[in-house]
């Protein structure tokens, strides 16, 4: 395992679960830095993304932030689709480039949340929101399911277009969406595997754990305010955007 990464997963997971997330596209962008195939990148990618979002999620339920219908009805059809996306075959250079193209969307969308001065949330009724839950849920599953990813960096912009809840909800949402399609993925990505031997690969990569679980820990500090919500989105953004930056590059090297 490169050491290098431990850092920059540990920095990841600090940004990240500050504002609900669990850090998966960017875990998964820095592995592709180096030789790890990409076929088996993403089990670790995700296993990281679960231990940062199995804590936020717990976080937010001591807050009493859910909704439990409005939760299960996204989850219902996000969860499957994020285990077909798993499954589904996908070569190297296909997956950088959604891996690339997903980061700068994400990084785009946070850094115009940052930036935005004030963030307004207009009920408008369970109803409005029930009928587009299956299909943002299903959609933005089987996207993440197919690079391997949570999907709270598609999902919570999003929400926050729509003004789908308040701030705090939405982030606690992304959490729960994020670690439950993680799952999903995960097993799907070893199903596609199709043996053990990815289990083994992976195994070597057991200190990022620990670098997300601390980071993790720190993040969730800042969110109970010790740092401005704004900064840390921002900063959020630029990390993504910065990743983004060097995907790109290195899709584009694919074609030379």
């Amino acid at each position: 395992m490169s050491w290098w990464l431990l850092p920059l997963f540990a920095l990841t997971a600090l940004l990240y679960s500050s504002v609900g997330f669990g850090g998966g596209s960017t875990y998964t962008a820095l592995l592709t830095l180096t030789d790890l195939d990409h076929k088996t990148l993403p089990l670790v990618s995700l296993v990281c993304n679960l231990l940062v979002t199995t804590a936020s999620v717990w976080h937010f339920h001591r807050q009493k932030l859910y909704r439990a219908r409005e939760m299960l009805t996204i989850l219902a059809f996000s969860v499957p689709a994020s285990f077909l996306g798993g499954v589904t075959p996908i070569d190297r250079s296909t997956f950088l480039g959604l891996l690339a193209l997903s980061l700068l969307f994400a990084g785009i969308t946070l850094l115009i949340s940052a930036l935005r001065r004030n963030e307004t949330y207009e009920d408008r009724g369970e109803r409005s929101r029930s009928w587009i839950a299956p299909i943002i849920g299903g959609g933005v599953g089987y996207l993440s399911g197919l690079v391997g990813i949570g999907g709270g960096i598609f999902l919570a912009p999003i929400l926050h277009h729509l003004k789908w809840d308040t701030p705090k909800r939405i982030a606690a949402l992304a959490s729960a969406y994020i670690a439950a399609n993680s799952l999903a993925a995960l097993f799907g990505k070893y199903v596609a595997a199709g043996n053990t031997a990815a289990l083994g690969a992976i195994s070597a990569y057991w200190p990022l754990a620990l670098a997300v679980i601390l980071g993790g820990a720190a993040g969730r500090r800042l969110m109970t305010g010790l740092m401005p919500e704004r900064t840390v989105k921002l900063a959020t953004a630029l990390l993504i955007l910065f990743v983004a930056a060097r995907l790109l590059l290195k899709w584009a090297g694919e074609f030379s």
